[in-house]
């Protein structure tokens, strides 16, 4: 399977319908798998009924809708967890798995992101997360560290993280 990394914002609307989600409605997440790589589709709880079932999709998830927060200002200097997790997600260099895969994990225990599925194929594992403020979707694959690898991966993703 090819490996896609593109982070794919939560919809304002129905992918089936148009209509403008509510604060506090509730619609499901489909994701897919196609030739182009990873496509979500949010639907609202409506469309998701009307659906059709023979179509189904790699993953899948139920969630409220929360309208997205304002965007804050951005500070200067030093970079977060989430910038480096984002900036790795954009460059899937095999290099990175291990460091992206201890980023999502830091930002699940901040609980900015939420694990929403564990897929297995061939051995491999991939964990999907889902922002909690933006809804974005982040396809993480499981690098399947031992114990004895976890310190360099801390150690490193700390150098990147620390200031100057």
């Amino acid at each position: 399977m090819n490996q896609e990394w593109s982070i794919q914002h939560r919809a304002d609307r129905c992918a089936a319908t148009g209509r403008p989600f509510e604060d506090g409605e509730y619609f499901y997440t489909l994701l897919f798998y196609d030739k182009d790589g990873y496509r979500r589709e949010d639907l609202s709880e409506a469309a998701f009924k009307e659906r059709n079932d023979n179509v189904q999709p790699y993953s899948m998830w139920r969630a409220k809708y929360e309208p997205p927060p304002p965007p804050a200002p951005e500070p200067l200097g030093k970079q977060t967890a989430e910038d480096l997790l984002r900036r790795y997600m954009d460059e899937p260099s095999p290099q990175h798995a291990a460091a992206r895969y201890l980023l999502a994990a830091m930002l699940e225990r901040k609980k900015l992101l939420k694990e929403v599925e564990t897929r297995r194929e061939g051995g491999a594992v991939t964990r999907i997360f889902e922002h909690t403020k933006t809804g974005e979707v982040f396809l993480v694959p499981d690098p399947q560290l031992r114990l004895d690898q976890l310190e360099q991966v801390q150690q490193e993703v700390a150098a990147l993280l620390a200031p100057g």
